[in-house]
């Protein structure tokens, strides 16, 4: 499910100059994008179930490995204020152990293609560090 940056129903009509950030996406770029908005659209008939979109469905997933794991917690934003309505939704979405598998059947959690951040970005996170920063950071 690191495919929330693709679940905006105008993900096929990005625009760089609005979305600035998606230029250090390695996931959002050629090849990468097009496997990737392909898996995430693997979500909308699991999210019909429920009536919601993919963004809704992800949301709701984050929720749900917060239930079952004390240290995930679901940070949404909106570039639109009407997204945070859509979006608050998602915590009323009740993803049984069957709908959580079709979604990990649906979308492996190695599936993504392509780096999650571009190789510097990447080095800086804390998850992907062997070693604490140095206190300098801090």
């Amino acid at each position: 499910m690191q495919l929330l940056a693709l679940t905006s129903t105008d993900a096929h009509r990005w625009e760089p100059k609005r979305l600035r950030l998606r230029l250090f996406l390695p996931r959002l770029h050629g090849e990468h994008r097009r496997t990737n908005i392909a898996l995430a659209d693997r979500l909308r008939p699991i999210g019909d179930r429920f009536g919601a979109s993919i963004a809704q469905l992800a949301i709701a997933w984050v929720l749900a490995q917060g239930a079952e794991h004390a240290d995930v917690v679901a940070i949404v934003g909106a570039a639109r204020p009407d997204r945070i309505a859509d979006n608050l939704t998602a915590a009323h979405l009740q993803l049984s152990q069957v709908d959580l598998a079709d979604i990990e059947h649906a979308v492996p959690r190695s599936a993504a293609a392509g780096a999650r951040y571009a190789a510097p970005l990447m080095a800086m996170l804390d998850s992907e560090q062997a070693t604490q920063p140095p206190t300098k950071w801090l």
